[in-house]
């Protein structure tokens, strides 16, 4: 029994590495990764921002980009590689470069230079879930014509465009040219009524815009696949038609992430210039970014700037860093940002321990000819300490024969499946993966080649346990039992989804919303699983983050369904949608009411982890008021975070003061959620909120409160009355402290919210109150 309390505690060491070194590696995968090593003839890629021409609206592209290479000593490099790599229209005015330290220099001392910034380089972050999510022909895909005749810009890896899911059957034709204004000029690859719009950046070349990665093929289906029957992940997950949210929308492709060089910010600033000039409607971006950069040194914050001047909604994901506060990217107030929450559906593996316990994992791979009553030796291989061999890295387990054996492994760096490859190389029977305590919850359905259980972490202590106080005589079986429904809590917020609050925009609710993004299954470009099929075309698997939300809620998830709102409500702002989408989200799980727990613990989540809540699009589709914003206020928002008047200038993306605006704090923005920060020396503020009627024209509202703990929330007003459309009503709000500050330390928040009923539309503000 002492070598067994030696091996526990060493398993407990071990534990507490691996949690530092995985916060430490989560935290570095949101940082955009900035290429130090200066390229060919000690060049590097350079964003620049100049003054804007006289007539930059007047002048073509060649005009444009004959301004910029004025800034240049010479068009070449050495090699005779261009030096120009991009000309920016619209997302800033300026262009990308390739320079050396003392060219860029050179750059600086022209007139009209502005500011200059290294090309820095970003991550990346089903069957079901429409029905999940209660879409159907009768409710908002019904009416909402399921996104038909609207264009969505996805960025990303690019697309398989063969895939099924792309197929054009039944789709109307593309909008006409006073509309849609791209095409699909690669040779060879095959756009039609689904795919109007592909193009690929890569630091100045455009290559094919197809999908070898997987990620964009799968986002792409997500937001706007068509119907494809008897889509499954190696025989799981079958069900209704497969379809992404907005079957009927159209996709336009901005290839800008690549496996070696990941997503930089040059391209993606071309992407999303291109865009514009493509006229989508909306963009969605599953790419992550820095959470300490500020909004003018984000090239997603500028980019989704200038795509809401132009009226398309940008939707972006919120990141796949946590569970730990303050990770969140994509944090300003004209972006939706959308969280990841699990679905009720689990794709079961169960495993049975010697002694008759068993735990509920998951797993795509469940062979039909395995034996589930035999029970297996277990083998652990970090049970003499080594890290890397407890996280099943190839290289360790190289030196094992596990033949006849069941192996554990630890959940390690977010290599599940090489982690199960290497087992089976090894020999293993199968395989047992042990979550990491920052992952709680929630397990993933991989495509594994060999038989194995995802395992929650509140039992990995337990099996780790009966390891080791019983081996050799360790043994397992696994029982697999397919697609599985109904189990709760559901929604929660997932383990790994990034959480607020941001420290870049003054407090204001982040993520907006959660959408599904736990096992998502979708189009992929290739055959999965142990023995895939090279010419298989009926190809989908499951994925899990934030990337897989993000194109839920824009098309028919977040991208998907701000697609459906948007088809219905052409006339509406950006801001209105994601007001829409914001106040009609659904804060709890139950009809009892009980909040969205978190899955890291099933605690109730914070209300910096989900937001309003998880999407609903049936009510968005009505919302029966909405929360509107114009660029003054976000002038006045930029200005009241301190930016001067160039900062806000290269937000906004183009020459801006603020002299004689009118600063607005975070709380003071007309946003669908409030923010409110309390210190010991201010425990009182009131702000004030406008909205815009647009359900019935006669309609009446009364308020609801739910009040922060602690906090007395008055209202100038508690009834609305509205006897037009589009009709705008304005009240304050005041919050006051009720009791003694909290002695808890800083950073506690509590939460509340305020809710407009008038017996047809429910209109929910989430509030929180951070006391600093």
């Amino acid at each position: 029994m002492e070598q067994c309390s030696r091996s526990v505690v060493l398993f407990l060491l071990i534990e507490l590495l691996l949690l530092q070194l995985l916060i430490q590696t989560s935290n570095s995968q949101t940082l955009p990764i900035v290429d130090d090593v200066l390229g060919r003839h000690g060049t590097q890629v350079y964003i620049i921002d100049v003054e804007r021409h006289e007539h930059h609206d007047l002048l073509n592209d060649g005009d444009l980009e004959s301004f910029h290479h004025s800034f240049l000593s010479n068009s070449t490099l050495d090699s005779n590689e261009p030096r120009l790599v991009y000309s920016y229209r619209h997302v800033l005015s300026g262009f990308a470069a390739r320079l050396t330290l003392g060219e860029l220099e050179v750059v600086k001392s022209k007139p009209g230079f502005l500011y200059a910034q290294c090309d820095r380089r970003y991550q990346l972050a089903t069957t079901y879930t429409p029905k999940y999510l209660d879409l159907t022909t009768y409710n908002a895909w019904g009416s909402s014509m399921m996104g038909q005749g609207l264009i969505i810009g996805v960025l990303d890896t690019g697309i398989k465009p063969t895939h099924p899911s792309f197929k054009d059957t039944n789709m109307p034709p593309k909008p006409p040219i006073t509309k849609w204004k791209g095409n699909c000029s690669y040779a060879g690859f095959p756009c039609n009524n689904k795919i109007i719009g592909a193009k690929a950046f890569f630091g100045g070349s455009h290559p094919s815009p197809k999908d070898t990665n997987g990620h964009g093929t799968h986002v792409a289906s997500t937001a706007a696949g068509n119907f494809v029957k008897d889509a499954n992940v190696l025989g799981m997950a079958k069900g209704d038609l497969a379809s992404g949210m907005a079957p009927m929308a159209h996709l336009s492709i901005y290839k800008v992430c690549y496996p070696k060089v990941k997503c930089p910010e040059a391209d993606l600033y071309a992407a999303i210039d291109q865009a514009i000039k493509d006229r989508v409607d909306i963009i969605s971006m599953s790419i992550t970014g820095d959470h300490n950069a500020t909004f003018y040194q984000d090239s997603i914050s500028r980019g989704s700037m200038a795509a809401i001047q132009h009226g398309i909604i940008p939707v972006v994901c919120a990141g796949n860093d946590g569970p730990i506060t303050g990770t969140l990217s994509h944090s300003a107030p004209w972006v939706l940002t959308v969280g990841a929450s699990t679905t009720d559906r689990r794709i079961a593996s169960i495993v049975e321990f010697g002694d008759g316990k068993t735990f509920l994992g998951e797993s795509a791979y469940q062979p039909t000819n395995w034996n589930s009553n035999y029970k297996w030796q277990l083998e652990y291989p970090g049970k003499y300490g080594n890290i890397n061999a407890s996280c099943c890295m190839p290289s360790e387990l190289a030196n094992w024969n596990l033949r006849g054996k069941i192996v554990i492994c630890q959940a390690c760096f977010g290599k599940d499946k090489e982690e199960g490859e290497a087992a089976y190389l090894a020999g293993a029977e199968g395989m047992i993966l042990l979550n990491h305590p920052i992952l709680g919850h929630t397990t993933f359905s991989h495509d594994h080649v060999l038989p194995a259980s995802n395992i929650d972490s509140p039992a990995r202590y337990e099996i780790l346990n009966y390891y080791f106080n019983n081996q050799p005589n360790a043994f397992a079986s696994l029982h697999f039992q397919g697609t599985k429904f109904g189990f709760i809590p559901s929604p929660t917020v997932a383990a790994f989804s990034s959480r607020g609050p941001s420290r870049m925009n003054g407090g204001i609710i982040k993520p907006d919303v959660l959408a599904p993004g736990v096992n998502i299954l979708a189009a992929w470009p290739r055959d999965v699983g142990p023995n895939p099929n090279p010419l298989a075309t009926l190809t989908f698997n499951f994925e899990s983050g934030t990337s897989m939300a993000t194109p839920h809620v824009s098309a028919p998830h977040v991208s998907g369904i701000v697609a459906l709102v948007r088809s219905k409500h052409l006339g509406w702002t950006p801001a209105e949608i994601i007001s829409a989408i914001v106040t009609t989200a659904v804060d709890s799980w139950t009809t009892a009411g009980d909040l969205i727990a978190d899955d890291l613990s099933y605690k109730t989540a914070g209300i910096y982890a989900m937001g309003a809540g998880q999407v609903n699009p049936t009510w968005a589709m009505d919302p029966g008021l909405v929360f509107g914003l114009t660029l003054n206020d976000y002038i006045g928002y930029l200005c009241g975070l301190g930016y001067n008047d160039q900062e806000v200038s290269f937000t906004i993306g183009k020459q801006t003061s603020c002299y004689g605006v009118q600063y607005l704090t975070a709380s003071q923005l007309n946003y669908p959620s409030i923010a409110v920060n309390f210190t010991r020396s201010v425990t009182s503020q009131t702000v004030s909120r406008t909205v815009k009627n647009v359900g019935d024209a006669r309609e009446d509202y009364s308020a609801l409160i739910t009040e922060p703990v602690g906090v007395t929330i008055y209202l100038s007003t508690y009834k609305l009355q509205f006897t037009r459309l589009n009709q705008e009503e304005s009240y304050n709000i005041y919050f006051a402290l009720n009791t003694n500050y909290p002695s808890q330390g800083s950073d506690m928040i509590e939460r509340g919210k305020i809710v407009w009923y008038s017996g047809k539309h429910v209109v929910t503000t989430p509030i929180a109150v951070r006391f600093t």
